[in-house]
């Protein structure tokens, strides 16, 4: 008995062992699985993070500079791919352009490359965001006009005034919207004469395709027709269709089916002769018709109901532009008027050759997209009616003043909206300095700007190219007031570039000491302390990375036998100097770039390159130049790669120091763009003037500037705030530019600024570990 229950022990120890071991197997496998689950999810994250839409930047050193035409072209490509002759830029490439949510133009009217530089701190939000920057030349009206349309920057004083009573703001209101919004609805096409299926009269009238919901992006076709008369009355002799590019799709000569009474050759421009071959007749046109418009086409003409009247047809989505730009009285402006006086166009002539019906439509498509892209308060704002008043007084329309010409004849150019408009993107445009112009105080314009950042988080999500502008407000820009601006950043400058040394010996020779802090950077002036107990000398440098870099290396250290303390002068600029560096450090600007002195000989980019191979991830070299002769300085600045590359980098150098390399380095501090700014304030003149000392309160004859430059700073920082709200309220994968335009002016031109970013674009991850265990 004993025996058996031993056994009935083992039997049962055994099965609990093979128990134990099929969980473990069980676990194992199940770890396995979520292991490859796990790994599945990080690569498809992966994957995801390097599919989504980023930029690479390659301006850098002397090239930080691009041209208007250049910032036009790079969006033009955002907006349309290769499409329009637009190609992909060399100066900043878009990887997956396609997945791009949009784009977002932010302009700063007012605010130049010197003001983010003057107020570097107030810009926190700017800097930390944009990682991608790039300067411009002073501010261009014409890019603008070429981003935007005509009469963007109207003189204020000039443009027009709109008010509620105006027939157009009336019946659409002042905002812009999209075309959806101004299509005929159907107690309108009742109103004015449109064949309607239910319709008694038009029950053997042909239906288009037309059934399609109507939407912003519905292609548009501008229709014109020529009739002739006939014992019927008018009937169908030419039709034209243009898409909305402006190419003529459709242009067909048609015979009547009754003889002809008249061929009103001097409007139709149809003749006997010009008949005679056709043989295409109104059911022809009509089949060729109803293949050629898609579902949800929108047709544009000038009074389209007599021409789909003559073509015995049914189409539900039109836009009148004879009802479009409304008047007083339900009265209606002719096409030849309104193609003059919107678009400095000159048809239909009055030759006695007739119209050109393949113009007639593609003038009214023009109109069309000229309403919907400007907007009802643009179009009031042209004054329609006093141009025409102006027209019958003067009995003389060839004096007729156009908009924006240019030597009696000028055919304007289409902007990048309204390209964008005729492949049926949605575009929105608010803001600017005529809208500014009207107020008269900083806090009407800060409750303005604040009304268009609500407008803007609105209408953004909604569109796929915006323009916001956003105006400075303040009454800085007049040549004393930039002048004193210049003079503050200059002095500014000069301290922090500035750095006193000493005590040194008696006999300690000024050459000698030359040579030792010449390794750190080009030394603009080195000059003997007279007003001190014991010798000091005061040392200024060319860039700020070489002062930082003496101070760091000689403060405390043995120089000519001494032991020397180095510090920069004690004035109200130089404050919050370590600060400031600190963030020069994180500046998006600096990342990847490290400076490099005690180079020796001159030497090229390609000779630097080669000799400095040991360096990995090396991908180019800036050695700054002499302004005035063209000689290359003692020191550079490298780009690498990454910030993991600097650092390798400099853990090199300091080890090639200790094998007795002359090369100094550190973590660059200035961007290109004021490297250049530095070089173009100390050409002249040399040494910079160093401010007075620390002063407890302004002189009152400097009251007036110290208050200006407060309401700046107030200003910057709340730019930076507004900036930084729209941000976060893009939709994600949405590309964000930041235009800083300067100014352009014969007294001073003020350099342009630009920031880019794509919300949520971020480095993609690195791979997960393999060997990843649980």
């Amino acid at each position: 008995m004993a025996a058996a229950t031993q056994v009935m022990k083992q039997k049962r120890s055994c099965e609990d062992d093979e128990n134990v071991e099929e969980t473990q197997k069980v676990k194992k496998k199940r770890k396995v699985a979520e292991n490859d689950i796990w790994e599945n999810q990080q690569k498809a994250k992966i994957l995801s993070e390097k599919k989504k839409p980023h930029l690479s930047a390659a301006v850098f050193g002397e090239d930080c500079e691009i041209s208007y035409d250049q910032l036009y072209q790079f969006l033009k490509y955002a907006a349309l791919g290769k499409r329009h002759d637009a190609a992909q830029p060399s100066w900043c490439r878009i990887h997956h352009r396609r997945r791009l949510a949009g784009v977002a133009v932010v302009v700063l009217c007012g605010v130049s490359q010197l003001h983010f530089d003057r107020f570097y701190m107030q810009f926190k939000n700017l800097r930390k965001t944009f990682k991608h920057r790039f300067c411009l030349p002073p501010s261009s009206d014409g890019f603008m006009e070429k981003l935007c349309g005509a009469g963007i920057n109207d003189n204020p004083q000039i443009s027009r005034q709109v008010t509620q009573k105006d027939p157009i703001i009336q019946k659409y209101g002042e905002e812009r919207h999209g075309l959806s919004r101004y299509v005929l609805t159907l107690e309108e096409m009742h109103l004015n004469d449109y064949p309607l299926e239910d319709v008694s009269n038009c029950s053997h009238f042909v239906c288009t395709h037309g059934q399609g919901p109507v939407m912003d992006s519905s292609p548009l076709f501008g229709l014109d027709c020529e009739m002739c008369l006939t014992d019927k009355g008018s009937e169908l002799a030419r039709i034209s269709v243009v898409d909305a590019s402006g190419q003529c799709i459709m242009n067909e000569l048609v015979r009547p089916k009754l003889p002809i009474r008249n061929y009103l050759t001097s409007y139709s421009g149809i003749t006997e002769e010009l008949l005679l071959p056709v043989t295409t007749t109104l059911a022809d046109v009509q089949v060729q018709l109803k293949k050629l418009l898609p579902a949800h086409a929108v047709l544009v003409g000038h009074s389209l109901n007599f021409d789909l009247r003559a073509l015995e047809m049914v189409h539900p989505n039109v836009i009148d532009t004879s009802l479009l730009f409304a008047r007083k009285g339900g009265k209606r402006f002719k096409l030849k008027f309104l193609a003059k006086a919107v678009l400095g166009k000159q048809i239909q002539p009055t030759d006695g050759k007739g119209h050109d019906p393949t113009e007639d439509a593609k003038c009214a498509l023009e109109l069309a997209q000229y309403f919907i892209n400007q907007g009802p308060r643009k179009v009031a704002e042209l004054n329609l009616e006093a141009r025409l008043q102006q027209e019958r007084e003067t009995g003389n329309r060839q004096n007729c003043p156009l908009p924006h010409q240019e030597n009696g004849v000028r055919k304007p150019t289409q902007s990048l909206l309204d390209i964008l408009c005729s492949v049926g993107q949605k575009t929105f445009f608010l803001g600017g300095q005529s809208e500014a112009a009207s107020y008269n105080c900083q806090n009407h314009i800060s409750s303005l700007n604040k009304q268009v950042l609500q407008r803007a988080l609105e209408e953004i999500p909604r569109s796929s190219f915006s323009v916001i502008q956003l105006c400075l407000g303040l009454q800085q820009d007049t040549p004393h007031q930039v002048a004193e601006t210049v003079s503050k950043m200059r002095t500014k400058l000069a301290n922090m570039l500035t750095v006193y040394a000493g005590p040194f010996g008696k006999d300690a020779c000024l050459k000698s000491l030359k040579r030792t802090f010449k390794k750190y950077g080009h030394v603009l002036s080195i000059s003997a302390i007279a007003e001190t107990c014991e010798p000091h000398i005061c040392v200024q440098y060319e860039v700020l990375e070489a002062a930082q870099l003496a101070m760091e290396s000689l403060n405390g250290e043995e120089v000519a036998g001494s032991l020397i303390k180095l510090q920069r002068p004690i004035t109200e600029v130089t404050l919050d100097c370590e600060m400031l560096v600190k963030e020069l450090e994180r500046d998006a600007d600096n990342e990847g770039v490290l400076y490099l002195s005690g180079l020796g000989k001159t030497q090229s980019e390609t000779d630097l390159r080669e000799k400095l191979g040991y360096l990995k991830d090396l991908n180019a070299v800036f050695v700054p130049r002499d302004p005035r002769t063209g000689k290359r300085r003692n020191y550079c600045f490298l780009k690498f790669q990454t910030p993991e590359s600097v650092r390798r980098a400099l853990k090199t150098i300091e080890e090639e120091r200790d094998r007795g390399s002359k090369l100094q380095s550190r973590m660059a501090l200035t961007p290109a763009r004021l490297h250049k700014w530095f070089c173009h304030v100390t050409q002249n003149g040399g040494k910079l003037a160093v401010s007075q000392p620390l002063l407890k309160a302004p002189f009152p004859e400097k009251k007036k500037t110290f208050a200006l430059e407060q309401d700046l700073k107030k200003a910057m920082k709340a730019f930076d705030h507004r900036i930084k709200k729209l941000y976060q309220g893009l939709p994600d994968h949405m590309l964000c530019v930041i235009l800083l335009p300067g100014t352009n002016r014969v007294s001073e031109s003020l350099h342009g600024f630009g920031l880019l970013g794509i919300k949520g674009d971020n480095p993609p991850l690195e791979a997960p570990n393999c060997n990843h265990s649980f």
